[in-house]
């Protein structure tokens, strides 16, 4: 039976704070499969080419994060939609105010 789920990618620095929290708020949703990665060199899962043509849809947590794929994986990215999500570095793994900025921020893409 193939997964037709619409394939989200979480991107954010390191991989340990928002885009961690976004895959584990969707990583049981019937709705989506859902992966989370970094584009820092010390990232927890550091972006790979494999990830981005994983992905159906690829959401940025900063505009510097849209930039640095664009950058350096310009061929991979091109027939993706690519969304900023616009959610600072001001959070904690998990924190009640991240977790509202994530689902306000994916609230016209999900169900």
């Amino acid at each position: 039976m193939s997964d037709d789920r619409p394939r989200l990618l979480f991107v954010c620095s390191r991989n340990k704070r928002r885009s961690l929290t976004a895959e584990h708020l969707l990583r049981r949703s019937p709705h989506c499969a859902v992966r989370s990665v970094g584009t820092a060199p010390s990232a927890r899962v550091q972006v790979r080419e494999a990830d981005i043509l994983w992905a159906d849809v690829v959401f940025a947590m900063e505009q510097t994060h849209v930039e640095q794929l664009r950058q350096r994986f310009r061929g991979a990215i091109a027939d993706r939609t690519v969304t900023c999500l616009d959610i600072p570095d001001d959070y904690e793994y998990m924190d009640d105010a991240l977790v509202e900025a994530l689902e306000a921020g994916l609230s016209e893409y999900l169900p």
